[in-house]
């Protein structure tokens, strides 16, 4: 009174529990004077001033969860309170529901608005009921707490009982916000929109209204309904009335370039006649605001006009409000000079010729541009065909939008209504009528629940798009994995480690998670891990997500992942936690395996532990130590970007699975499954995404193979590039043609591409003339079909089946046949030979006398002997055999042999010596002399990588290097001084056997050969030459262990694949007449004979599936080599069953060391 200042508080809302949000009490912001006095001169229209007086307060929307439990539903009067770190809004009668009538049903989310002022950051919520009402008791799953205004989104989970006969007792809870479970996005804004309908005959409507407000460059809000219920679409959109609803949507920065409103036509009477829309918001500065008015002055019903329910408008005048220093509002009113115009846009939908392509079901389209796109449109009247959408049709459409510039793509969908609702669409053309451009989409794909993925929606980019499409889900990961892009707030990470995060490259990370066997063991958490290396770098919060379809980890199941994050460096601990705090979410995690293959290394965690709030220590993440898991080397890989382009042909693309399979000069991977996903392999389209392949370049080839499945089983393949990201060498392989048993020349779903790099091929085409012999024996002579595969120094061949000989009856006791393969690419110097047959026929059994094999490009044959059976009845009933290439010379290895040692200085200031070296190296077989490296001629300068050569004794396969720094003529050392060694490099060149140690050490000045560094070899590579005089006929004793548990045994046929460091075996068969296999708690043994295949790396086991007792655990599987008795044991401890765990029945073992 004494400073005589007036404060304004307008209300003009309900205090009622059936009006408006139905709340009782209300906090009031006081407005400026200048507010108040604006709308007097209107006769009887009060202020309207919910716009400031929403953005001042803040909205909370809750949704509050009922569990599932019998019984868990209440009829009692629900209230809560929000406590921020401000202030608490006071008790809050949760009476009006937006969308349930009869509230907190089991299993039911019912959702409340409240609006309070200033409350700061939520910090606890409390909720309870007043134990009234017939069946009072109440499970509480949990609540969420949506501050749009904010852009927060919080859950409080509590997930238990608010009873005074259940649990504690308590019928009120406090309830905090899990921290992993908060959701923060870009605050909302408040916006006022009235809409004013027309005073014609029949214009109010009561369908649902919506409407989206558009920014610049296609920013957009999402489509919000203005009606939350029945009554409120009963009561408002009445004719001449005009309507305010004040919402909070996303913000899309100064300029509204448009508007779409429309209804959904339900209802009465839908149709509806609108005037205009009048939007109001606040200027930035919060001093006025500024309104827009979209005038539409048309119908939006099916029956009047168009027949369209969805229109699009923009703006035609601003008036902005302006509040000055003095006190007073200006306000002023412009028109919009260069507002977009509206365009017709003419979509011609051409169905499929094929059987089956056409449907009855109600299409809907949304068409994108880089200006907006038109949101869903119905196809509703064609304007050619009334039966639209019939096969080999094409039909016409109008849709009416507001500019949307170049059109790039487009969002079609069906509703799977009525009978034959699956439609292969062929393509759509949009054309823009008033700039007569042709927007043209090549979709040829199925929208069907039956056939190719069962997707009814799908998205397709214009033909010759080169813009970002993102088919990678990897590349995505690698991309959120480079933003650290952990949607939580981790408030606890100190900034410290947050630097020392940005550092390393991000590599991928393999995951397996078994959950235990236990009734309340799985859990609907979300899951996460974080790795930790050396000095506490560690990874972001990995979050391994459930694949679609999976809602929990379930017990006795296994989950495999795969995420993208920084490289730690060497493994330290590893975090495995979720973000689940009820009761409900405990889990008990059996087992967690983290694989790097970046590094070829596995670590097993035995965990057996629960993570859950309320069993065990309580914690619901642990750290692992390393230390405590079991470490298995897995095969290495590298990373390779792969681009896929896929022909521009009709039908080109493809759903079928397509396998790749990568031959370089140091090895062969296996098969390998290019995933669809979704939108990859289609027509015109360059899709491009990360595949880890083994370390075996460079590169020399690809075998690229489809198997027909699916729906469009054939595949037009132009060409495949390879870049390994770590070297950025970059290999193409051309193809231009089909792979199809029905369409193209050459009828094939396989084809070999060689390597071409710089323009030159890495391997030359070549034709391969294939003779067998069969042998002078009784019943030598096979009537089965019998397959070979030619192995060399750049690969395989494949599988040759020895069909077209020169003889008609084929393989005849004592009979030559031979076999031509034309257009071949050459293998360089052959190694050995897999032979077998499939035991068809009258007389399967066969005697094979030797295999030539002639290279015509390089005019040289290969002998291959045999003089063996391949009968299950002869011999060691073996139909599968390896044979060695008769034709390498033994080279007599006992003699002396040439080393090449290249050292390499480090490139630092004080690295390079000016007196000598020695270097000893530690085989195998013996130990070399000491050989003095001279520095004549400026030798071991900075960065400098020097050779030198030397004769020895042959000292086997190099372990380690003993490394010296000796002064020349044995002078004493005066000064200390060190030689700075990056990397040595032995060669044996004898068979050319490379060998590496990476040193980066500093090596100390000596008088004498007594101070010296040990190197251990990390890498050696061993020639082609070298393996194949290895090639010897060995026999492998193979026990294979099965688990004693229940149900643990099977009755399906099992094969094993054995990899080693001179090649593999192919898929062997483990059988033996007469004897019941594989059962529970038994040990099996199995002698198969094959060419050495070197230290084992690893093996394949698999069954067929075929039993009715297929599924099998298996505890173990040894390898013994007999020639040198060397045993490997593989363990594996896990089900090959389609029921349990992953629904494997094949697994890949490492040895156990």
């Amino acid at each position: 009174i004494k400073l005589e200042v007036q404060y304004y508080f307008p209300c003009t809302r309900w205090l009622a529990v059936d009006e408006d949000d139905g709340q009782i009490a209300r906090e009031l912001v006081a407005v400026d004077e200048a507010f108040m006095r604006k709308d007097e001169d209107e006769e009887g229209a009060g202020p309207t001033l919910g716009l400031e007086q929403k953005s001042m307060s803040t909205t909370y929307t809750i949704k509050i969860k009922t569990g599932e439990k019998k019984y868990a539903g209440t009829d009692s009067n629900v209230f809560a309170i929000l406590f921020g770190e401000n202030d608490d809004t006071g008790v809050i009668n949760l009476r009006s529901c937006k969308n349930y009538k009869n509230k907190f049903e089991k299993g039911m989310i019912n959702e409340f608005t409240v609006e309070a002022v200033d409350l700061g950051d939520l910090e606890k919520l409390r909720i309870g009921h007043d134990n009234s009402g017939g069946s009072s008791g109440w499970f509480l799953d949990w609540v969420e707490i949506d501050a749009a205004s904010q852009g927060q989104r919080l859950r409080f989970p509590c997930g238990r009982w608010l009873d005074k006969g259940e649990d504690d007792g308590a019928i009120v809870r406090d309830l905090y916000p899990a921290e992993l479970q908060t959701e923060l996005y870009m605050p909302f804004v408040p916006y006022e929109i009235k809409i004013y309908t027309s005073d014609v005959f029949a214009a109010g409507t009561d369908a649902d209204v919506f409407i989206v407000l558009y920014g610049r460059k296609g920013v957009c809000t999402q489509q919000k309904y203005l009606c939350v219920n029945k009554r409120e679409r009963r009561l408002y959109f009445e004719r001449g009335a005009e309507d305010m609803f004040i919402v909070e949507l996303e913000d899309v920065g100064e300029v509204i370039e448009k508007i779409r409103i429309g209804h959904d036509n339900r209802g009465t009477n839908p149709g509806w006649h609108l005037d205009r829309v009048e939007i109001r918001r606040q200027l930035r500065k919060g001093k006025g605001s500024e309104t827009n008015i979209f005038p539409c002055e048309s119908w939006l019903a099916r029956s009047e006009d168009d027949g369209e329910t969805v229109r699009e408008l923009v703006p035609s005048d601003i008036i902005t409000e302006k509040l000055l220093r003095d006190g007073k509002l200006k306000v002023t009113e412009e028109e919009v000079e260069d507002a977009l115009e509206t365009h017709i846009y003419s979509v011609s939908v051409r169905t499929g010729d094929m059987y089956g392509a056409g449907t009855d079901a109600n299409v809907f389209l949304t068409i994108y541009g880089d200006l907006g796109d038109t949101g869903e449109r119905k196809l509703a009247k064609s304007e050619k065909n009334k039966n639209k959408f019939e096969r080999g049709a094409v039909d016409t459409f109008t849709i009416e939008a507001v500019d949307l510039g170049q059109v790039f793509k487009i969002h079609i969908r069906h509703d799977n209504a009525m009978m034959g609702a699956d439609w292969y669409l062929e393509q759509v053309e949009v054309l823009d009528q008033d700039s007569e451009e042709v927007y043209m989409f090549l979709c040829e794909r199925w929208l069907s629940k039956k056939k190719e993925d069962k997707r009814i929606a799908r998205t397709f980019f214009i033909k010759g798009y080169k813009g970002e499409r993102n088919t990678d889900p990897n590349i995505s990961k690698m991309l959120q994995a480079k933003l650290g892009l952990d949607r939580n707030a981790n408030k606890k990470k100190k900034k410290k480690k947050v630097s020392a995060l940005e550092e390393g490259p991000i590599i991928p990370y393999h995951f397996t998670l078994s959950t235990g066997m236990d009734r309340d063991g799985s859990t609907t958490a979300r899951v996460f891990v974080i790795i930790i290396g050396p000095n506490d770098v560690e990874t972001d919060r990995l979050w391994l997500d459930l694949p679609e379809g999976k809602k929990c980890f379930a017990a006795g199941t296994m989950e495999h992942f795969v995420c993208y994050g920084t490289d730690v460096g060497a493994i330290k601990r590893v975090e495995l936690g979720h973000n689940g705090v009820t009761p409900e979410s405990c889990w008990l995690v059996d087992e967690l395996s983290v694989a790097v293959p970046t590094k070829g290394i596995k670590y097993i965690f035995p965990c057996k532990c629960w993570l859950a709030k309320d069993r065990g220590d309580g914690l619901t993440a642990r750290l692992f130590n390393v230390l405590d898991s079991s470490t298995i080397n897995i095969t290495r890989k590298v990373i390779y970007s792969v681009s896929v382009v896929t022909g521009d042909t009709q039908c080109a693309g493809t759903d079928t699975r397509i396998f790749l399979t990568v031959f370089g000069a140091n090895g062969t991977t296996e098969e390998m499954l290019l995933a669809k996903n979704e939108d990859r392999f289609e027509r015109d389209q360059e899709d491009t995404f990360t595949l880890e392949v083994d370390d075996i370049a460079p590169l020399k080839k690809i075998r690229v193979r489809i198997d027909g499945s699916g729906s469009r089983p054939d595949w037009f393949l132009d060409r495949m590039l390879m870049q390994n990201l770590t070297t950025e060498e970059t290999f193409l392989f051309t193809y231009e043609n089909w792979l199809s048993k029905t369409k193209g020349p050459k009828r094939t779903r396989e084809c070999e591409l060689p390597a071409v790099v710089d323009e030159e091929e890495m391997v030359e085409k070549t034709t391969y003339v294939i003779q067998v012999q069969t042998g002078d024996a009784i019943g030598a002579g096979t009537d089965a079909n019998v397959f070979v595969m030619v192995f060399g120094e750049y690969g395989d061949t494949g599988t040759l089946p020895l069909k077209q000989s020169t003889n008609m009856n084929k393989f005849e006791r004592k009979m030559k046949d031979v076999f031509r393969f034309p257009d071949m690419l050459s293998l360089g110097e052959l190694s050995k030979i897999r032979v077998w047959h499939d035991d068809k026929g009258p007389s399967p059994g066969w005697r094979l006398d030797y295999i030539d094999v002639k290279d015509e490009a390089m005019d040289q044959t290969f002998r291959f002997p045999c003089d063996r059976w391949l009968a299950k009845n002869e011999d060691d009933k073996q139909i599968m055999r390896e044979l060695a290439c008769a034709n390498n010379d033994a080279i007599d290895l006992s003699d002396k042999t040439k080393y090449e040692i290249a050292t390499t200085t480090a490139n630092t200031d004080d690295a390079s010596t000016t007196e000598n070296a020695w270097i000893v190296l530690e085989g195998r077989k013996a130990r070399s002399k000491e050989f003095v490296l001279e520095n004549k001629k400026k030798k071991f300068l900075r960065g400098a990588t020097d050779t030198f050569e030397f004769s020895s004794k042959h000292v086997g396969e190099i372990a380690g290097i003993c490394v010296g720094h000796i002064t020349k003529d044995g002078k004493k050392v005066k000064h200390e001084a060190f030689w700075h060694v990056m990397e040595v490099v032995v060669t044996e060149q004898e068979l050319g056997n490379k060998y590496f140690f990476h040193c980066d050490a500093q090596i100390p000045l000596a008088a004498k050969k007594d101070k010296f560094l040990t190197f251990e070899c990390f890498k050696s590579i061993e020639s082609f030459a070298s393996k194949v005089r290895k090639l010897v006929p060995v026999k492998y004793e193979i026990i294979v262990i099965t688990g004693d548990v229940k149900d643990g045994g099977t009755d399906s046929n099992v094969f094993i694949t054995i990899y080693g460091v001179n090649g593999d075996s192919g898929k062997r068969h483990l059988r033996q007449s007469f004897r019941n296999l594989f059962e529970r708690g038994r040990t099996n043994r199995f002698v198969l004979e094959m060419l050495d295949l070197g230290e084992l790396l690893r093996v394949r086991v698999e069954h067929d599936g075929s039993s009715l007792h297929c599924g099998w655990f298996l505890e173990c599987v040894e390898v013994t080599n007999t020639a040198n008795s060397v045993t490997t044991i593989f363990q594996c401890g896990k089900w090959l069953d389609r029921r349990k765990a992953d629904g494997q029945i094949e697994r890949v073992l490492y040895p156990k060391y």
